[in-house]
Formats: C-alpha cells, structure tokens, sequence
C-alpha cells in the first residue's frame, strides 16, 4: 500500500464546542468551518475545519468529551505558509498564547521553527513554518 496524505483527523470535542471551534479554528487561524449545517441538521455527528484544499480536521461534539492530559494524543502539527515572526504575531494579534518555540523541530517535511499554542478544547496545536530548501 502507498500511501500518498492524510486526508483527515478526527478530535473529539465538548458537545458545545461548535462556537470555541468558530472562534479558535476559524476567526484566529483563519480556517474555514464546513459542513455546519449538516452538523446542525444531525445530518452528520461532525463539522469540518478546512485545513487545505485536500485537508480536513474532523472535530466531532460530544457529552463524553474529556480533555486530553498529555498521555495519549499528543499534538495537530501544520505547515503555514508563514515565518516564525509573522506566525507569532498573527497569534498574537488575536490573543492566543504561545505555549512553546522550537527553532529546529523534526517533522516530515524536514526542521523548521514552530510554535505550539492549545485550542480551546486542550489539543496542542504546532505552527510551522515551511521548511527552506
């Protein structure tokens, strides 16, 4: 088997999430939310971020929902089309936290800075800027 990408991931989130998810993945990233109202409809139990065109991030609400506490997933890792320095400053501009700085972390597509931050919902999340070539 080849595999050629990730087409998805799934999170669970609190039932009441939809809104952190807006304001977090969609308002301070910059993703777009899809596939709302086919989760308002009870169409299907999820809604979508919108990572890249090929991309999605299932983020699925839930009365069961627990907060991760670092023993099992660990963190969403993404490539941005921005530096470190504008990165920060994006996430600063809307008021997100930046938990960490890496100047050389290892990822698939080679080392390049990131920073990790959390959503509202206890996921880490790393922002990395491309790696040069």
């Amino acid at each position: 088997m080849d595999a050629r990408a990730i087409d998805h991931a799934t999170l669970h989130v609190p039932a009441d999430g939809l809104a952190d998810a807006r304001s977090f993945y969609g308002d301070a990233l910059g993703f777009e939310l899809e596939g709302v109202e086919r989760y308002r409809s009870g169409e299907t139990p999820f809604f979508d971020v919108r990572l890249t065109p090929d991309h999605l991030l299932h983020l699925w609400p839930t009365e069961e929902f627990t907060e991760p506490d670092g023993t099992g997933y660990d963190h969403l890792a993404l490539i941005v089309e921005q530096g470190i320095d504008e990165i920060e400053a994006a996430l600063a501009d809307a008021g997100i936290d930046v938990e960490r700085r890496l100047e050389n972390p290892l990822g698939a597509t080679g080392r390049a800075p990131a920073v990790y931050v959390r959503d509202p919902f206890g996921y880490r999340v790393e922002l990395k800027q491309p790696v040069e070539e």
